[in-house]
């Protein structure tokens, strides 16, 4: 059986589950079930689908019984797989805490009967943007990404909220009418929209009309994945949502928008063309974003200007076009998904512990509660690329890979690399000594966060024990640091090659413009050859 038959699952389970949801909105008990049920049995799926295709290779399915590159393709290779399963683990954690969340306060902060629809569409969308093999079944993906987004940041209906859901709804509109041109032009070029064809006729266009089309989908995925300058709207946007809700928008949706550049720059337009403005776009992200977290008093926005910070590795990576930095990049995408959205959950239970996600009015939670000083003291070293956490690991292999590529602005990004990484533990060093480490009398303490001395009685079990299981994932992301850096490996000389990707959708006979990059190796495992 063709294992990628069974890739569609992925985005008709959570539509199914979300059907279901709407259906039981008078029994919020059923909803949770459903909700969680449906959403770990994605999760199991898109495991036996990594497997899979690590040991026999690239897949497609074609939908609709029309044949490619007519009819809607998706396509299971090992980075889309990798990043099935990441972000569906990381889902599954937001929906247990979430759930827990809305039980805890009776539901007033997310409604469950919006919220787990809403909450399931959003997943789909996510699931179809990494799967599609087609350009405009990805606008279809973000599209879904941006009205289920859009609901699950305004839930409460509070003004803040409501004024930051327009500036994201704007923001996203702009890019995806920007992407829908892009998509028109393409197939008025080229008379398709099917990826692995537009890899061989891409090749033979004008370099002019090339390059045009380039950039138009480049600026479109910057503003989704919020490279500088197109980043401006993420830190006044994810703050305002529930904290579940800013945990699952920080860890996913900017990494969609990553996702749709990498396939851009190694499938659709390979080679050196924009490196260079890619790798003045990535330190330009670093720098200013890690700058503006540093600036902050409040927890959440410190996080989201990280945020933006650390996504000028991935770029720095997919700018060097070798297979050591794309694969260091996979690795770290992985590794930021996880991270950042257990940080984002840790504030949460910080919130709702002190009364506030204000350093100022924080202090002594250390003490107060441990274990809550613990889950946010290891994913903080995790993000600030601490020996031997992951992000280490990752920022690692980004800056060896830069060194060895050796040109001045590769250099110059290393450089930016190891700033940004010293001014995050400063960031995040700076939350620790005065939200956990300062005395309480020194901080402007909410009264009622003194009640409780054990530290426990006012968060969940539900909400710890899932952001506890996401900082363990974050943690075994280190333990099987090998094994992911071999996939991530594998991935990148897959994606530089081209050729199992192209194969897989167009069959064996179909040209490969070109010739694959001089350190891909043939007969790889997983190549699909």
């Amino acid at each position: 059986m063709n294992i990628a038959s069974l890739a569609p699952l992925a985005v008709v389970l959570p539509i199914l589950g979300a059907a279901l949801t709407f259906a039981l909105n008078r029994n919020p008990r059923a909803q949770r079930v459903v909700s969680i049920g449906l959403l770990s049995l994605t999760l199991l799926l898109e495991c036996w689908l990594l497997a899979s295709v690590w040991t026999t290779g690239t897949a497609s399915v074609t939908l609709g019984g029309w044949l490619p590159p007519f009819g809607v393709v998706m396509v299971v290779d090992q980075f889309s797989s990798l990043m099935l399963v990441v972000s569906s683990v990381v889902s599954l954690a937001v929906l247990v805490y979430a759930t827990g969340q809305g039980m805890a306060d009776g539901d007033s902060e997310a409604p469950v009967s919006i919220f787990h629809p809403t909450y399931l569409i959003l997943v789909a969308g996510v699931s179809n943007a990494f799967l599609t093999g087609d350009l405009f079944n990805l606008y279809v993906g973000f599209e879904i990404l941006l009205t289920a987004s859009y609901v699950l940041m305004t839930l409460g209906g509070t003004g803040p909220r409501i004024r930051a859901g327009v500036t994201y709804v704007v923001v996203s509109v702009v890019s995806s009418v920007l992407f829908l041109i892009a998509i028109a032009m393409i197939y008025g070029a080229t008379g398709t929209i099917t990826m692995a064809d537009l890899a061989v006729k891409l090749a033979g266009m004008d370099p002019g009309t090339r390059n045009l089309l380039h950039v138009m989908l480049l600026v479109a995925f910057g503003i989704k994945a919020a490279v500088f300058p197109l980043s401006f709207w993420l830190p006044d946007s994810y703050p305002t949502a529930p904290a579940p809700v800013t945990a699952v928008f920080a860890g996913l949706l900017t990494k969609v928008g990553v996702y749709a550049m990498v396939r851009t720059e190694t499938l659709l337009f390979p080679g050196d063309t924009l490196n260079a403005p890619l790798m003045v776009v990535a330190l330009l992200t670093m720098v200013v974003g890690i700058l503006g977290a540093i600036a902050q008093s409040d927890i959440k926005r410190l996080l989201s200007f990280t945020l933006v910070s650390h996504i000028g590795y991935m770029v720095f990576g997919l700018a060097m076009s070798s297979v050591a930095g794309l694969a260091a990049a996979v690795f770290y995408v992985a590794h930021h998904i996880t991270v950042q959205t257990s940080l984002f959950l840790v504030t949460g239970l910080i919130e709702r512990r002190g009364g506030s996600s204000s350093m100022d009015r924080l202090g002594g939670l250390a003490k107060l509660s441990p274990l809550l000083a613990l889950l946010f003291f290891i994913p903080a070293m995790n993000l600030a690329g601490i020996p031997p956490f992951s992000g280490f690991l990752g920022k690692l292999g980004l800056l060896q890979a830069g060194i060895a590529l050796g040109t001045p602005l590769a250099i110059t990004l290393v450089v930016g690399g190891v700033v940004t990484s010293l001014l995050t533990l400063l960031a995040v060093a700076r939350v620790w000594n005065r939200a956990f480490w300062r005395k309480p009398e020194d901080a402007e303490y909410p009264d009622r966060v003194l009640k409780d001395t054990a530290g426990v009685g006012l968060l969940p079990r539900s909400m710890v024990g899932a952001t506890a299981a996401l900082v363990v994932f974050g943690v075994a992301l280190t333990v099987f640091a090998g094994p992911l850096f071999h996939l991530a490996n594998n991935s990148a000389e897959q994606m530089l090659d081209r050729t199992a990707y192209i194969h897989s959708v167009l069959g064996d006979n179909a040209h490969i413009p070109g010739t694959a990059a001089p350190s891909v190796q043939s007969g790889v495992q997983g190549s699909g050859k």
